[in-house]
């Protein structure tokens, strides 16, 4: 109870305590901050004491014969709290002869025998009924994600998965000192690599278990006379300290989500900040899916610098999301919640589109320029992602040539036929293409032999201190040594400072791209920049000129030029 016992003691101002005692709350808001409102409700309860009722005054009107009751006087709560218990109770005993009658079969996950998710969550109403009710112990919630499952189901067979799933529920049940798997509400199978535990305790005793728990799973399993070696990721709710019973399961997967966010194989206690991020992430996942419809999706445009004669060559279209209420969020945020959530294959149809377009605009005012786009693994993946891309370099008059795939390093290196099978039809097709973020991944120069790739752009990791550091500086040497011996280009990103500038240059950098030049501006103001107008704040300290060939109304560069 200590865990509630500093909730209470930190309550905000709008809560107050009452004069006899019980706590006073402004509104609702109060309950969802501990909990739902039922599961506040009933915390509440056990800490205000109960009055009895006042002495009714003299003008108020008698009850009716034999009700017991004097109008206009509170009810006596204690009456209610019997009542709302012989529900309970009645409605308890309701849903088990419900479930007897459906039989074991429907309750017992087949795979491990253990109760599944209707069946634990029944078990915890019942124990939050006795906590409530009868003082009893507090109860928490034990949410154990396994972290290698589906690798192991993959390398292996789900024969071999489903068989370590079974050893995993027994060690689970034996670890709580448990009656064979389906004999106890206390451990449960929620689906796929999901399990949770129930235990009565204080939260130092199931802080003690899911270490347990860690230490237990950690351990190799025996699978058919293989040893496979798994972990666990386990998150810890407990009631009353973390709300309402209905939500012990969900805060206990935010805990382990937390866990996971980390690296996994660990085991944390449901903190609220995690059901506000989880909350966060919901509202703007929904903001998300409307954003192109909205027009709140934008892109800007990054010149891109020729080392050699320090002109700007093309320009790097770079996604935006203006979002009305939170201003611009960073890619960083939306781009991750867009993987995650299968809305990249929409989002990336409207870059391709709109820098299209953009590159329309440009070659009507006389700008026939270079755009390099970035590509998510998503897109790459699709069958019908170079098709599409084709179809909008067509429909905007663009030659293929004039167009760059930026696909980042880690996507690059997943070595995949449908990987292998994208990256040739690219080069086929005629689309530049270039490996992002190079140097921060895992990359294999046996891959990288056989990618039809063009060039290497260098992540901006390695140039900020490049000045400074001379590893920063052997790693950008060695870099370029590889993409000379296989015959690719190399762009630099993040070039900052002159010193940076001119180390890149001596080493025989190709293209530059950095805020030392411009940073990201509309489409609009590149275009009024390259016609000789003033780019305003948006260059960097050095100013420099549009390549005079970019100007000329003839087909498109070739891809070294």
């Amino acid at each position: 109870m200590a865990g509630m016992q500093a909730l209470f003691d930190n309550l905000p101002s709008w809560a107050s305590a009452g004069a006899a005692g019980g706590w006073l709350f402004a509104g609702t808001t109060a309950a969802v901050i501990i909990g739902a409102a039922v599961g506040a409700a009933r915390v509440l309860a056990r800490r205000a004491p109960v009055q009895a009722p006042a002495a009714p005054p003299a003008d108020v009107e008698a009850a009716p014969a034999g009700t017991g009751e004097i109008p206009g006087t509170p009810r006596d709560h204690r009456e209610d709290a019997a009542a709302d218990e012989r529900r309970g109770a009645a409605d308890r005993r309701a849903r088990r002869d419900t479930r007897a009658a459906r039989g074991s079969r429907d309750v017992l996950d087949p795979l491990t025998g253990l109760v599944g998710r209707p069946a634990f969550e029944e078990a915890l109403e019942e124990a939050a009924w006795s906590c409530d009710q009868k003082g009893g112990e507090p109860l928490a919630v034990l949410h154990i994600g396994l972290d290698d499952l589906r690798g192991l189901n993959e390398a292996f067979g789900k024969e071999i998965g489903d068989a370590l799933l079974a050893q995993v529920a027994g060690r689970l049940c034996r670890l709580l000192g448990d009656k064979p798997p389906g004999r106890t509400p206390s451990v449960a199978r929620l689906g796929g690599e999901e399990f949770a535990l129930a235990l009565r305790g204080e939260e130092a005793d199931a802080i003690g278990m899911a270490a347990h728990v860690v230490a237990t799973l950690a351990r190799p399993f025996d699978v058919n006379g293989q040893a496979l070696g798994l972990t666990a990721s386990v998150g810890v709710a407990c009631y009353p300290a973390h709300g309402a019973w209905s939500r012990l399961l969900a805060h206990g997967a935010a805990a382990t989500r937390h866990v996971r966010q980390l690296g996994g194989n660990g085991h944390a206690l449901f903190t609220a900040a995690m059901a506000v991020d989880l909350r966060e992430q919901a509202l703007l996942l929904q903001d998300l899916r409307r954003a192109v419809e909205r027009g709140e999706l934008k892109l800007l445009y990054q010149p891109k610098i020729d080392a050699a004669s320090l002109q700007v060559t093309a320009a790097e279209a770079l996604l935006r999301w203006e979002h009305p209420k939170r201003g611009v969020v960073p890619p960083t945020v939306f781009i991750a919640l867009a993987e995650r959530h299968g809305l990249m294959g929409a989002i990336g149809e409207w870059v391709v589109a709109e820098a299209c377009r953009q590159a329309a605009v440009w070659r009507e005012k006389g700008l026939r320029m270079r755009i390099a786009i970035n590509i998510s693994g998503h897109q790459l993946r699709h069958d019908r992602f170079v098709a599409q891309l084709e179809e909008q370099a067509r429909q905007h008059g663009i030659p293929p040539a004039r167009l760059t795939c930026e696909i980042t390093e880690t996507v690059a290196m997943e070595d995949t036929a449908q990987t292998r099978i994208a990256f040739q039809r690219l080069r086929r097709a005629g689309f530049h293409v270039s490996i992002d973020d190079f140097g921060t991944g895992h990359s294999s120069l046996a891959v990288l032999r056989r990618l039809p790739a063009a060039e290497l752009k260098v992540d901006r990791s390695f140039i900020v201190d490049l000045a400074s550091s001379a590893s920063a500086r052997s790693i950008v040497e060695a870099i370029m040594s590889v993409a000379r011996t296989l015959g690719l280009r190399v762009v630099a990103e993040g070039v900052e400072t002159e010193a940076q500038r001119d180390i890149l240059v001596r080493m025989g950098c190709d293209e530059l791209q950095g805020y030392l030049f411009a940073r990201p501006m509309t489409g609009v103001a590149l275009a009024l920049w390259a016609e000789g107008g003033d780019p305003g704040s948006q260059t960097g300290t050095q100013t420099p000129p549009f390549r005079p060939s970019l100007f000329e109304a003839t087909d498109a560069a070739p891809v070294d030029a």
